[in-house]
């Protein structure tokens, strides 16, 4: 498939589109030689940028050279995935993926310039964790997923649910959750989980799927409260709030982030770079933060993330042809 620059053209160019891709080779053994950029398609502040600005000196000090967190938020993702597609593969530019930008997104984005399955060579799944379901008990004094379907049922369409937005991870969680229970609730999309979470403490909407990353320091405030968590057994971070699946068999939605490299980079670079990560995961001190956080250290083998990353397509492709929904 021919490279294209779409999105790019709108002034987002990058310097290192002119590199040809032979360059890589000399250099691989070496690599790297120079500052790496990790191409984040996600605003700071986000739980991806938490978690990559907590890795990214790790790499530093395990390969010597800088690892350069580039937010490249916008359009759900596709601005950071673009922007590392049309980089070159020599090494020096990777994505720092996550479920939205390069799973969620072939669902909703009929119009993509690549196929998010083949474009990129995975490296690594880096992180991943459950989402949560959480709720404003002011509204809905409700305590596990059953008692809170009869709620809703009681109430059809009378109750809004927050979302980052139309495709995020929970507007998908979310109307997953309301096919597989046949639910009428009421979408309010907002920009950030921060705002999601204020709309919930005020009342503004009765509900949300959050990733527990994102949300863990407002339930161990007490201000929102966990219902359920998305994988499919008990999360250590939570330990008594059961799985949706419980209640939902096979109900599952990640969040996971994950280093991915532009098609045509060298293998060399590739396996060098996962056995750093690789070497994180077995510090103890890593995993303990990223658990507090509320994810796992995960650094997986490629076909592992390669998995992974079909599964949530296949998965968010199913809804989209049940559903019909679309991006704005």
């Amino acid at each position: 498939m021919p490279r294209r620059r779409g999105l790019l053209q709108l002034g987002l160019a990058l310097p290192a589109l002119a590199a040809p891709a032979r360059a890589a080779g000399p250099e691989a053994g070496a690599w790297p030689s120079r500052p790496v950029r990790l191409i984040l398609p996600d605003a700071p502040g986000s739980g991806n940028d938490t978690i990559a600005r907590l890795i990214a000196p790790a790499l530093q000090a395990a390969l010597g050279q800088p690892f350069v967190v580039e937010n490249r938020g916008g359009a759900g993702g596709r601005i950071g995935v673009e922007a590392a597609f049309n980089a070159a593969p020599d090494g020096y530019s990777f994505l720092f993926g996550n479920a939205g930008s390069n799973g969620i997104n072939a669902a909703i984005y009929p119009d993509l310039p690549y196929d998010l399955a083949t474009a990129f060579e995975p490296v690594s799944l880096l992180v991943q964790g459950p989402n949560v379901l959480v709720v404003n008990r002011r509204i809905l004094p409700v305590g596990d997923v059953p008692g809170l379907i009869a709620a809703l049922r009681a109430r059809p369409g009378a109750l809004n649910y927050a979302s980052g937005g139309v495709g995020s991870s929970a507007h998908m969680s979310m109307e997953l959750f309301k096919a597989a229970a046949r639910l009428e609730v009421v979408h309010v999309p907002y920009r950030g989980t921060p705002a999601m979470a204020q709309s919930l403490i005020a009342g503004e909407t009765a509900l949300m799927f959050a990733n527990l990353i994102n949300v863990m320091p407002y339930i161990q405030r007490g201000e929102l409260a966990a219902i359920a968590v998305t994988a499919r057994t008990r999360w250590p971070g939570l330990p008594d709030v059961p799985p949706v699946a419980d209640s939902i068999p096979g109900f599952e939605t990640l969040a996971w982030n994950g280093i991915l490299a532009p098609r045509g980079t060298p293998a060399p670079i590739r396996a060098r770079l996962r056995e750093a990560l690789v070497t994180l995961r077995a510090t103890s001190g890593m995993q303990e933060r990223v658990r507090g956080l509320g994810g796992e250290l995960v650094a997986s083998t490629p076909e592992e993330f390669g998995a992974r990353i079909a599964a949530d397509i296949g998965q968010w492709k199913g809804l989209v042809a049940r559903t019909g929904i679309r991006a704005e």
